[in-house]
C-alpha cells in the first residue's frame, strides 16, 4: 500500500479533532505540530488496518448486490419445453 495522502484540508479538519480529543478526553493541550505527528504515525502504522477493513466492507457490500443482480436475472428466465 502507497503512502496515504491527505489533502490540506483534511489534515487541518484531523489536527483540529485530535488537539480536541486531547484537551476534551485527555485534558492536555497539543500543539498542531504534535497533533500533525501525531496523525503521521497513525497513518503509517494503523492505516493499513482501517484501509483493509474498508476493503472488506466494500467487497462485502459488492457480493451482495451482485447476488441480488443474479437473483434478478434468474427471475427473466423463461420456461423452455
Amino acid at each position: 500500500m502507497d503512502k496515504m495522502e491527505f489533502t490540506s484540508e483534511e489534515k487541518a479538519q484531523m489536527v483540529q479533532k485530535v488537539k480536541m480529543y486531547f484537551r476534551e478526553e485527555l485534558d492536555q493541550e497539543l500543539g498542531g505540530f504534535q497533533a500533525e505527528f501525531l496523525i503521521d504515525f497513525f497513518a503509517e502504522e494503523m492505516g493499513g488496518f482501517f484501509y483493509n477493513r474498508g476493503l472488506y466492507d466494500a467487497e462485502t457490500v459488492m457480493s451482495e448486490k451482485l447476488r441480488d443482480i443474479s437473483d434478478e436475472l434468474m427471475q427473466l428466465e423463461k420456461a423452455v419445453r
